[in-house]
């Protein structure tokens, strides 16, 4: 069972699997062998109409949603996890929030980007402001007519291919006075914008996960997308804008899990065993039973969730989906790989592959356990002691951003 699409949502996720299978299946391992940026699925992608497919139809988009881009996004990664991932960045996250809350020049320069195949990268990580993103150290002071940048992320998804940067710092007024935390725009080239090392990723290793360190990097007032007026704008609305892009990460999560199941249910009845398909052994066949099970309740969150977006999806039900996505994503691989046998083991198939791309899902854009905070904070209707607010102040952060 699964959510009852039109026509034309029909129509969509039909060309969205033939561009994948024709285009990105056959590059998949290399891609994840070599660790190279697959601009060429980014080319087809753009060619599709897949690159910013929620972008507004007045600044050059097709004005989709974003369960549609959804439907495209779990086609991607159901044969290449990385190209899921660029499908979900050219539609979701530092794109809806620019789209959302930034000025009409920054909308058409973002858009004009997008467009043209870029990947956006959301600068907030930090080495000592991970989950409590609230704490980040790096710095905006105010400069007359200018924004002067300093500080370091990491793990930053797109780092060094990225052309569009949303970076959010600690932003200080020119008497020095914090104002809380802000979102800038900046392009790579600029100077001050600097690439650091790569983290020598597990997985999806077709996109750079890598340090940006900001040394003076000036930013003009005009490219300041999130005012910072405290927890109700900057944080609150990143993390609005952030429920997007953790529809979209669940999605690829399932994506890569259900790729995995499709390929293990078309083993085990053709490989044999005492005479006959191993799909015929009860203990198997259960397995693929809860495989199927988890991967439908999966697809029905996710597609909830991305269907309540107004302009962004519901916290609580994008939390609850990324959780429920991302553990079914490892458990159903590794189901997958055991199907395989010691062939699921070897790098000849593409099962530990899916494994090691599944693997990051619970990590990423919000761990399982402070998600599961998030939703507790919804249920009881209480507040989150542990988060911060862009002050640096104990507050119900998550529970405030979630409103």
């Amino acid at each position: 069972m699964e959510m009852k699409l039109s026509s034309e949502q029909a129509k969509l996720r039909a060309a969205a699997r033939e561009l994948a299978e024709s285009e990105f299946a056959p590059k998949a391992a290399e891609v994840d062998r070599t660790e190279s940026y697959p601009f060429n699925n980014v080319a087809a992608l753009k060619e599709a109409g897949f690159m910013g497919y929620t972008i507004p139809k007045e600044y050059g988009g097709r004005g989709g949603s974003f369960f549609e881009a959804a439907l495209i996004i779990e086609e991607m990664a159901r044969v290449c996890g990385a190209t899921g991932r660029i499908a979900v960045e050219a539609n979701m996250g530092a794109i809806s929030a620019v789209m959302q809350y930034g000025t009409e020049k920054q909308k058409r320069m973002s858009a004009e980007l997008v467009l043209a195949g870029d990947k956006p990268a959301i600068c907030i990580t930090e080495p000592e402001a991970g989950s409590a993103a609230t704490e980040m150290a790096t710095r905006a002071d105010r400069r007359g007519g200018i924004y002067v940048i300093n500080g370091k992320k990491h793990w930053i998804t797109g780092g060094g291919v990225s052309k569009l940067h949303l970076i959010f710092a600690r932003v200080f007024d020119q008497s020095g006075v914090e104002q809380g935390i802000g979102g800038f725009l900046a392009v790579a080239g600029t100077p001050g914008l600097i690439v650091g090392k790569r983290e020598p990723a597990m997985g999806l290793r077709g996109i750079p996960e890598t340090e940006i360190i900001f040394n003076d990097l000036e930013i003009a007032e005009d490219m300041l997308v999130l005012p910072p007026r405290g927890l109700r704008r900057g944080f609150a609305d990143l993390i609005n804008a952030y429920n997007s892009q953790r529809v979209g990460a669940g999605t690829v999560a399932l994506g890569i899990a259900q790729g995995a199941f499709e390929r293990a249910l078309a083993f085990v009845k053709e490989r044999e065993q005492f005479g006959r398909p191993i799909a015929e052994f009860q203990g198997l066949q259960w397995m693929v039973a809860d495989m199927a099970i988890a991967l439908n309740a999966a697809r029905l969150s996710l597609h909830q969730a991305a269907l309540s977006a107004d302009p962004f999806p519901d916290p609580l039900l994008a939390a609850q989906a990324k959780i429920i996505a991302s553990e079914t994503a490892n458990a159903v691989t590794n189901q997958a790989l055991q199907l395989f046998g010691a062939r699921g083991y070897s790098r000849d198939y593409p099962m530990e592959r899916a494994v090691r791309d599944a693997r990051m899902f619970t990590i990423a854009g919000g761990t399982a356990q402070v998600l599961r905070t998030l939703v507790a904070s919804r249920v009881l209707g209480i507040k989150a002691p542990q988060t911060r607010d862009g002050y640096g102040k104990p507050t119900a952060a998550i529970r405030a951003a979630a409103e």
